[in-house]
């Protein structure tokens, strides 16, 4: 995914001489050819992140159209200052490219989890979220980025994520893609977690259980009327993020139910990664299994919670 990305990086500077490319720590190889035929508009500029943006952010006051990339958890942690008031506060329009969203970097412990990055980038006004669920689909999202206003980050997984979304689905940012039709609960899933959503629902519908899923590529805006309308049709909603419980896709989903819906009583069972720094080292399907986040942990989790539901609406 992230060769994907930054290919279209290149892809697009061919035809629009706005666009520039800030990179910190780019492997052997990557984006040679834009160096060579654009050096003009390729800067290395090494570990200096808080430094990236502002150069990112007075290009961008120049009229220029700044994609910035370096590791998640350094582009979110480490220069959220710059983030929030070189480019936020001024609603500039540069693209934050995050390598290794979640726990694609699980082998280097929690110092380099991007667990949270969804939390502090939506707490910000004016930048949008944005997480892809596999290559594809990131090809047609950065068509979008060129002209889109203010501030977006780009969660990237970790790549070579089955192919799971369609052309015909097209892609809008705001707007979420109904990847499967349901009846009694909807799962709701981001980035690369949509795919493991999809599997989930196989699952519950060998079990009788029908289930839809709906991929929420942008975390914010939020598409307010599919999560609005999925809940008025079923008995619950599921969100499912490759991320901390705090602050990302389930709590968004959360406060808008609860602040639209306050009269119905839709339950919203979130699955994610609990309030605390991992302590387990190993691959990302490892750390996902550890944290009940494959396919049929979260199918157990959602037949576990309508059955407690049934109990409770019993009484």
């Amino acid at each position: 995914m992230r060769k994907t990305c930054l290919d279209m990086v290149y892809e697009l500077a061919r035809s629009d001489d706005r666009i520039v490319f800030i990179g910190s720590d780019l492997g052997a190889g990557t984006l040679d050819e834009m160096r060579d035929v654009m050096p003009e508009r390729f800067f290395m500029e090494g570990v200096t992140e808080a430094n990236i943006i502002g150069m990112a952010a007075g290009l961008a006051l120049e009229g220029f159209i700044p994609y910035v990339n370096t590791i998640a958890t350094f582009l979110t942690r480490r220069c959220y200052e710059q983030v929030a008031l070189d480019l936020c506060l001024h609603n500039l329009p540069v693209r934050l490219i995050a390598n290794g969203g979640g726990l694609v970097y699980a082998p280097l412990g929690p110092t380099h989890l991007a667990i949270e990055d969804l939390a502090i980038m939506r707490a910000l006004p004016n930048m949008s979220v944005v997480a892809p669920v596999d290559a594809e689909e990131m090809k047609r999202f950065m068509l979008q980025t060129v002209d889109a206003p203010g501030p977006i980050y780009i969660r990237l997984g970790k790549g070579g994520d089955p192919v799971v979304s369609s052309e015909e689905a097209g892609f809008e940012i705001g707007r979420a893609i109904e990847m499967r039709a349901g009846g009694r609960v909807a799962l709701l899933a981001t980035g690369a977690m949509t795919n493991r959503a999809l599997k989930a629902a196989e699952l519950l519908a060998t079990r009788g259980l029908d289930a839809a899923v709906h991929h929420l590529h942008t975390v914010k805006p939020l598409d307010e009327a599919a999560v609005l309308g999925a809940a008025a049709g079923c008995d619950a909603l599921v969100t499912i993020e490759e991320h901390t419980l705090v602050g990302g896709l389930g709590s968004a989903v959360a406060d808008l139910v609860n602040d639209c819906l306050p009269g119905v009583a839709t339950p919203v069972l979130r699955l994610g990664i609990p309030d605390r720094f991992p302590d387990k080292y190993g691959s990302q399907d490892d750390l996902l299994g550890y944290f009940g986040l494959q396919p049929q942990a979260i199918a157990a989790s959602v037949e576990d919670f309508l059955i407690g539901l049934n109990y409770e609406q019993a009484v």
